[in-house]
């Protein structure tokens, strides 16, 4: 079959399974790219994530990563909902938490394309990832024509806003292209930099990581700094300031995603049951939660950084 025919089966399939986007690019050595990721190193915006400084080349040249890598396939996932917590002064969770880990989701998701392929199409070599190797995922949906990446680092769409989780596959197979990117719809917009309470955004498109409310309450496993105090916007997992504030999210669509459905009791709790929460209920909530990354004694911590004086 020709390229064209393969392309159409691949997007085809993957909207089959859920995805809300498709991006198809020629992998190769991201050249804009390069400076970017260097100077962003530099200046030690990764904090103590120090598995950003591994795999430099890699990062750059998915052909590095996979060998005999021909096409990247670019993969948008939905998890935008309109549920909200209950108390308006219950310390936040970001809602891509509300359900059960998107990573155990997404990866069946890649798994069955991938195995799709090899059936419909032959034997193609190549791997599926979705935040479990150094692959610039946002680089290659913007270069794949998804979107753009917006002021605040996330990738945004005209149709419907940026709340959405990505995946790729890199496979040994030639596909048809996309030769005209999405250019930026930012405009003169700086709703998310202005918003933002920690001034994390330090330059349009630049995010120092290491400054992010979502860095210090997921990734840091140290004390929060003292520096950071009543900055947090009440934000004990994550934070969705820079994705409330941005005007495309005004075409943000509910997902239809049990798995990203929320405990029953999750959004009910109130800020006193936060500030009470002991382990038990931590278990029966976040049981196969990306809550869990931080453990109970991490989201303690969150929580008492909040309202302790």
């Amino acid at each position: 079959m020709n390229k064209t025919k393969n392309t159409e089966l691949i997007t085809k399939k993957a909207f089959e399974l859920g995805f809300s986007f498709v991006g198809i690019s020629k992998s190769g050595f991201l050249e804009d790219e390069a400076p970017r990721l260097e100077n962003w190193l530099k200046i030690n915006a990764n904090g103590e994530m120090a598995y950003m400084e591994n795999h430099f080349d890699k990062r750059l040249n998915p052909n590095l990563l996979v060998e005999g890598t021909k096409s990247v396939v670019s993969l948008m996932y939905n998890y935008y909902t309109d549920k909200t917590q209950e108390d308006s002064e219950a310390p936040h969770i970001s809602k891509y938490a509300y359900g059960k880990d998107y990573h155990d989701l997404i990866k069946k998701k890649l798994r069955a394309l991938f195995d799709f392929i090899q059936e419909e199409i032959g034997e193609v070599g190549g791997r599926y990832f979705t935040d479990s190797a150094p692959v610039l995922d946002k680089a290659w949906a913007s270069k794949g024509g998804i979107g753009w990446v917006g002021k605040n680092g996330l990738m945004l769409t005209k149709q419907q806003g940026s709340y959405f989780f990505i995946g790729e596959l890199l496979l040994d197979l030639e596909l048809d292209y996309n030769d005209s990117p999405v250019k930026d719809f930012c405009g003169a917009c700086t709703k998310c930099i202005d918003a933002c309470p920690t001034d994390a955004i330090i330059n349009p498109k630049v995010v120092n990581g290491s400054k992010c409310i979502s860095y210090f309450t997921i990734e840091l496993k140290n004390a929060i700094p003292v520096a950071m105090k009543n900055k947090f916007d009440d934000w004990m997992f994550g934070c969705d300031i820079c994705q409330e504030v941005c005007p495309w999210n005004r075409f943000s669509l509910q997902h239809n995603e049990p798995w990203f459905e929320p405990h029953p009791d999750l959004l009910a709790l109130t800020k006193s049951d936060w500030i009470n929460l002991e382990q038990p209920l931590f278990q029966e909530l976040f049981r196969k939660s990306a809550v869990k990354r931080t453990k109970f004694a991490g989201l303690k911590r969150n929580i008492n950084f909040l309202y302790e004086e």
